[in-house]
């Protein structure tokens, strides 16, 4: 299956968004060869803005520019962006919520050898909490690139996590359609629910297997959209199957696993739900794909997770 680094989809997805609106603009903090915004900038130099190693004033120029009828697409990694500018972020995009858009790449534990300091496993828990703001993670290039263009009509203040690590495309580019806030099923299942994002979902998809090959029915569901976070996906999926694993590349505090808890606890319902991520704990450097397999970010600890807790109940 080919695999292909979200972060390359964004910085293709901005050049063919800048082909189509004036309004485009994007700005770095001097990572664009990183970040792919690159891209962008070889083909639009004059609506690229490089700000230096200088995230948190990135933020604020984004913001300006948003009150002139700009629609700014903000860059860096997720470490910087959602972390060092997070009082920017706060005060000057959310608070008045400006149509300022966040493209965070590098993002959670396969960032690999650069090592705890830029492996970014709480922006998620970041942005939930800043209030009106939309916090989506794309499963796959396909995914991606109809996310930006989402983001881009959407009105309003939106941050999007890009991998650096490959991930597999599960999705056909002329089949495939997005919308904000809504989750996809992509396997159906009757024992349990997993409810992935990110790089997670391919490996989601490949427990379900394994799984199958055990006799339990595992359903896969795509949830690219943490906040606002499709409730009624949630529920259905609660009330079909009364067990749930999240599954996620960022801290199992704050992310996607407490927003689907939250769900089902208002609710009331009758549903056991099991946290795959990272724990409380920070990451160190490594190669990306045995660091996942080390902190069980994968399809074999997903499928263990999952067997224990229908074997429990």
């Amino acid at each position: 299956m080919k695999k292909i680094a979200t972060r390359q989809s964004y910085g293709e997805a901005l050049k063919e968004l800048g082909e189509l609106h004036d309004d485009v603009v994007v700005l770095d903090a001097d990572l664009a060869n990183a970040t792919k915004t690159d891209i962008f900038k070889k083909a639009f130099p004059e609506r690229h803005f490089d700000c230096g190693i200088a995230e948190a004033d990135m933020m604020c120029v984004a913001a300006g520019l948003s009150t002139t009828g700009y629609v700014p697409f903000a860059s860096s990694f997720a470490m910087f962006a959602a972390g060092r500018a997070f009082e920017q972020v706060r005060n000057s995009i959310g608070y008045p919520h400006l149509n300022v858009k966040i493209g965070a790449t590098h993002g959670g534990i396969s960032v690999g050898e650069d090592g705890a300091s830029h492996q970014c496993c709480e922006d998620f828990a970041l942005m939930r909490s800043i209030p009106g703001m939309v916090v989506m993670s794309p499963a796959d290039d396909v995914e991606a690139k109809a996310m930006v263009q989402a983001a881009y009509e959407h009105q309003g203040p939106v941050y999007m996590r890009f991998s650096r690590y490959g991930a597999p495309v599960i999705h056909g580019a002329d089949s495939f359609t997005f919308e904000i806030g809504e989750g996809e099923v992509l396997r159906d299942g009757a024992d349990v629910a997993l409810i992935a994002n990110g790089l997670l979902v391919a490996e989601a998809l490949e427990a379900a297997n394994l799984l199958a090959k055990q006799g339990i029915s595992a359903q896969v569901i795509n949830m690219a959209t943490i906040k606002p976070l499709d409730e009624e996906l949630v529920l259905k999926a609660a009330r079909e199957c009364g067990k749930i694993v999240t599954c996620e590349e960022h801290s199992i505090i704050g992310g996607l696993g407490e927003a689907v808890c939250a769900v089902i606890a208002r609710q009331g319902i009758a549903c056991s739900v099991e946290r795959v991520g990272v724990n409380d704990e920070f990451g160190h450097s490594g190669p990306a794909g045995e660091l996942l397999q080390q902190f069980g970010l994968c399809a074999g600890h997903i499928s263990e997770v999952t067997k224990g807790m229908c074997k429990e109940l």
